[in-house]
């Protein structure tokens, strides 16, 4: 039985010493209202994936081999899983995987079949996170979803035959959403090991944002905090554990990846928009799918802009990172600046953080966005 507790200081901390990559896959067949990520309805397919293996082909390997991949979207399954599974064995012939290495894809309920669970599993992943989003007809058609509640449920339940490891993405605060129990209820009673709540957000510049610009209701902030105290409370009476703001898991099976970026680790990056962080570096490859794939054609980098974090800046990145877990973060000179600034000292008085000699954590994660802001206007004399 797996009973490492995805809550333990010894067991985050631990992996800031991995390594993982990340691969976006940009496609999708319909944009989603809210989504304002780096995504675009179809394209050259192969062609996009030629240029993702000639990336990989190109970078330095880590010291030692990865230990967790993630391949998130966008839509992932746009692509068949035998050209997935060369994605994945590229990574390990680049950079290597270590054997236990945690190998996740995103995938969509309308897309997963028991066949298709099968195939992804020969293609190497070990793990995957289902975008449910709700088990509310409603509230799906209002987030212009695919799918509907049946194909949800049936596509966890050829998850959990072919997995390891499955996870369920949900969606709270759609105005209107009258079933929000039901949903969270129903994806934990499906037996998957690890949940993971969103807040609906007001992403500028999508089809969300212009609908509530003319009239259409927004997200209610209170409906929201209730929505995320109920998922709450019912996913640890499951026996999940909440390891993240948003993230919930049975002891053992936290995600790997999402565990090496809160603990300010390594990982590489690639495909259009997509992030890492090497070195004390972080860059970003450019978001439009043609010129990411014209610069890997003609042998240019990908890469848009890059950020050097030294010092303190770097500092208060890595408690904004560790905040977000629930066992928070080594205090370090950012921490016990934040606990002797006037802020500091009313968020600990008000119960909203929590600390002892070594480490600092938020107790009230609805107000980490308050606590995030504190941390960053320390100033460097502060510390």
């Amino acid at each position: 039985m797996r009973t490492e507790r995805p809550d333990a200081p010894a067991v985050v901390d631990a992996y800031a010493d991995r390594v993982a990559a990340y691969v976006h896959i940009p496609f999708c067949r319909r944009l989603c209202p809210y989504c304002d990520f780096a995504v675009q309805v179809g394209g050259d397919l192969d062609g996009y994936v030629g240029a993702l293996l000639v990336e990989i082909a190109a970078d330095d390997p880590f010291a030692r081999p990865l230990d967790a991949i993630y391949v998130g979207g966008g839509t992932p399954t746009s692509l068949a899983a035998v050209r997935l599974g060369e994605i994945v064995a590229a990574l390990a012939e680049r950079f290597g995987l270590a054997p236990d290495a945690e190998v996740s894809i995103e995938a969509n309920p309308e897309d997963l079949d028991p066949g298709t669970a099968g195939d992804l599993r020969e293609a190497g992943f070990n793990r995957i996170s289902l975008g449910v989003q709700s088990l509310d007809p409603a509230v799906l058609r209002a987030l212009g979803r695919a799918h509907d509640p049946d194909q949800a449920v049936a596509a966890l339940a050829a998850c959990r035959q072919a997995f390891p490891t499955v996870n369920a993405d949900l969606i709270f605060g759609t105005p209107g959403d009258a079933g929000w129990e039901s949903s969270v209820r129903g994806v934990l009673d499906s037996g998957i090991d690890h949940l993971s709540v969103y807040a609906l957000t007001v992403e500028r510049g999508t089809a969300l944002s212009r609908a509530v610009a003319s009239g259409a209701p927004a997200p209610d902030p209170d409906d929201q905090a209730d929505a995320y105290l109920l998922a709450q409370s019912v996913a640890e009476a499951a026996g999940l554990v909440r390891y993240e703001t948003s993230n919930y898991a049975l002891p053992g099976y936290a995600c790997a990846y999402n565990l090496i970026t809160w603990a300010q680790g390594e990982y590489a990056a690639f495909g259009n928009g997509a992030h890492r962080h090497r070195g004390g570096v972080r860059s970003w490859n450019i978001r439009r799918v043609d010129r990411y794939v014209e610069r890997l054609q003609t042998g240019a980098s990908a890469v848009s802009n890059q950020e050097h974090l030294v010092g303190w800046d770097r500092e208060v990145e890595r408690v904004l990172l560790g905040l977000r877990r629930a066992a928070g973060v080594a205090t370090g000179r950012a921490g016990a600046a934040l606990l002797a600034s006037p802020a500091g000292e009313r968020l600990l008085a008000a119960g909203v953080i929590a600390a002892d000699d070594h480490r600092l954590w938020v107790a009230q994660p609805l107000l980490g966005d308050e606590v995030a802001r504190e941390v960053l206007a320390l100033a460097p004399s502060e510390c």
